[in-house]
Order: C-alpha cells, then structure tokens, then sequence
C-alpha cells in the first residue's frame, strides 16, 4: 500500500462490513475521492484530523446507495476502458442457499453474481 500512496483519483469501497478508512484515503490523489456504496451495519472509521490538516487533506468521503442504470452503465464502462478486473463468483441460482450460509460465516471474499440462464430453475 505504500507503494501505491497518492496515486488515485478514485476508490470504490462495496464492502459491507465496519472497517477502517484511513488506509484507503493514504490511497487518494490530492482532491481524490472515496465512494462509499457498501450498507455496513457499523461506523466507518477514520482520523478526522487527517482529512483536515495532514497528508490525507482536500479529499472526499461520499456515498450513494445506488445509482440511476445510466450511472451503472457509466461505472461499467469505465471500468472496462480501464482494463480493470473485478473480482466475482459466478454461482447458479441452485447453490443460492449455501451462497448466504457463506457469507453469514464470512467466508466469502468477492460478489456473487447469480447465473440464472444456467439455473435448474424447475
């Protein structure tokens, strides 16, 4: 991560769980901006101080709980002119069930994308 200090504009943080925001707003550009779109059911956390007098000043934590389609089509296709990977699980709608066990145990570390062309849905 030091490796990577001020040098993006943006972060798109989705993870829905409490956790800390410093390390990801070390991340930012100057006037860099961190999107928060994850519902986590504790505070995110962060030194205040820095955001407004040290290294981590002039940068933006906002938020948004979901975008119009046009802005997710935006989204997407920044991403894919960028090149940038995202990190999925593809699962059929069969294994839904065990895909909520999973992530009620924490066991799960990228989206589930449900494949309901390729579902036995009967």
């Amino acid at each position: 991560m030091e490796g990577a200090a001020n040098s993006l504009d943006y972060i798109l943080d989705t993870l829905p769980a409490g956790h800390h925001l410093q390390p990801y707003l070390s991340l930012l550009k100057f006037d860099g901006k961190l999107l928060v779109v994850g519902a986590a059911p504790e505070p995110l956390q962060f030194e205040a101080v820095d955001v407004i007098l040290g290294m981590q000043r002039k940068k933006t934590i906002t938020g948004s709980f979901i975008g119009s389609m046009e802005e997710t089509q935006e989204i997407l296709n920044f991403w894919a002119e960028k090149g940038l990977p995202s990190m999925i699980e593809v699962i059929k709608m069969d294994n839904v069930n065990s895909a909520f066990e999973r992530m009620e145990q924490n066991d799960v570390r990228s989206r589930f994308v449900l494949d309901v062309a390729s579902s036995n849905l009967e």
